[in-house]
């Protein structure tokens, strides 16, 4: 399901290119999200945790990761 680590990149990794560059992956709107999720998501690690945030948003569990914001632990 969750793993820590995957919950802290989520609230506090910038997404590192296109129209949302530098925004954190949590904060990325639902609607950009969904575009990947037809069109495919990058592969590797960033593209796993978009689609976890995508699921987050569709549940409305991204109050979950306020806490973990501004984490250092998170930071990468």
């Amino acid at each position: 399901m969750f793993n820590k680590e995957d919950l802290l990149k989520l609230a506090n990794m910038p997404m590192p290119f296109g129209k949302y560059r530098g925004k954190v992956l949590i904060d990325l709107p639902e609607e950009y999200l969904l575009w990947f999720a037809k069109r495919g998501f990058p592969g590797g690690e960033l593209g796993r945790l978009m689609q976890l945030a995508l699921e987050i948003r569709i549940n409305g569990l991204e109050g979950v990761l306020k806490p973990l914001k501004g984490s250092r632990t998170g930071q990468t």
